[in-house]
């Protein structure tokens, strides 16, 4: 079913702010084919936004206004199109009577996919094919095998365990790194942030892929004394924050030889400027924070926000909703 935008009724409203370069027309389209019974209306100005808003019971895009919010009459749900929210007006929202839901684990696979391409990358080496190509320079090289490596992801939510779950069968121990250590997991040991336990596996590491949250307890989690730790042979590969390595102990780890490389999809800060020393390091890969790009973005999203409608219509509970980030006060 297609609406139209003059339509002044909408009880789902799409937002006309995108993401990633992804048209918030084609994610109308992929709520309407999961919400036939609803109108899924899709504003393109601000003006359709607060127009729309005054009949939406859920309300979808990358952030909200005062306006919209001031126009919306019955609201019942933000569902935030990125997983992370700290740029929603979040306490603003349940204040109002509004839950709050996020887009985590639609981007799970493709970060975890990305994170075993930069594992691969450095253990055969192929930027270093890539260099030589570069120079036509045919010159063999030694790379490596990852059978019998240590992997350790921090961060078991979906996607610590996307990449957990893409490693099986390369012949890798696992060690896989969370708060409560005593739910266990997929990986052949799990360890809590305790200080002792966490260095000692990372004595153990070959690889270390952080897919954890932003928080303070994670918050600099890898330092000058965890830099130390590791083995001079180690690659670390963030998929996750900037803010969870310390950027200039970092450099200095790799200006000096004490970390083989690492593959930065982020980065503190970021942007990166591009007049920083990370940019020249032969042993640093950077990616502008793309390991979350996938063509399943809005169909991933859609299956989330259409299942929380329904549980909605359903005469459900905000707690219950699927990636709720806050229920309404």
């Amino acid at each position: 079913m297609s609406v139209d935008t003059d339509d002044t009724m909408s009880d789902v409203l799409v937002l006309r702010e995108g993401t990633e370069g992804l048209p918030m027309a084609d994610y109308a389209d992929e709520l309407r084919e999961r919400l036939p019974d609803h109108d899924v209306g899709h504003a393109r100005t601000p003006h359709e936004e607060r127009e729309l808003a005054a009949d939406a019971d859920v309300i979808t895009g990358i952030t909200v206004d005062d306006g919209v919010l001031d126009a919306a009459g019955s609201l019942d749900l933000f569902a935030c199109t990125f997983a992370g929210t700290d740029h929603v007006p979040v306490d603003d929202l349940v204040s109002r009577g509004v839950a709050v839901t996020n887009a985590g684990g639609i981007h799970a696979p493709g970060i975890a996919e990305q994170a075993i391409g930069n594992i691969l990358t450095f253990d055969r080496r192929l930027h270093e094919a890539w260099r030589r190509k570069a120079q036509r320079e045919w010159r063999h090289f030694q790379s490596d095998e990852l059978t019998d490596k240590t992997v350790t992801v921090v961060g078991l939510g979906a996607i610590g365990q996307c990449v957990v779950e893409r490693l099986q069968g390369f012949g890798v121990d696992t060690i896989g790194v969370r708060y409560t250590p005593a739910k266990g997991g997929p990986t052949d040991e799990v360890i809590g942030f305790d200080e002792r336990d966490f260095h000692d596996a990372l004595a153990r590491t070959d690889y270390l892929v952080l897919a954890c949250p932003l928080t303070e307890t994670t918050r600099g989690l890898i330092g000058e004394a965890e830099l130390a730790t590791l083995d001079p042979s180690t690659v670390i590969v963030n998929a996750a924050r900037g803010g969870l390595i310390d950027t200039d102990a970092l450099v200095s780890a790799l200006q000096t030889e004490a970390l083989r490389g690492v593959a930065l999809d982020v980065t503190d800060p970021e942007p990166l400027p591009e007049d920083h020393v990370l940019w020249t390091l032969e042993n640093a890969l950077i990616t502008p924070h793309t390991g979350g790009h996938t063509p399943k973005h809005w169909e991933r999203l859609a299956d989330i926000v259409a299942e929380n409608v329904h549980h909605l219509d359903r005469g459900g509970s905000a707690d219950e909703l699927t990636n709720l980030v806050r229920g309404p006060d």
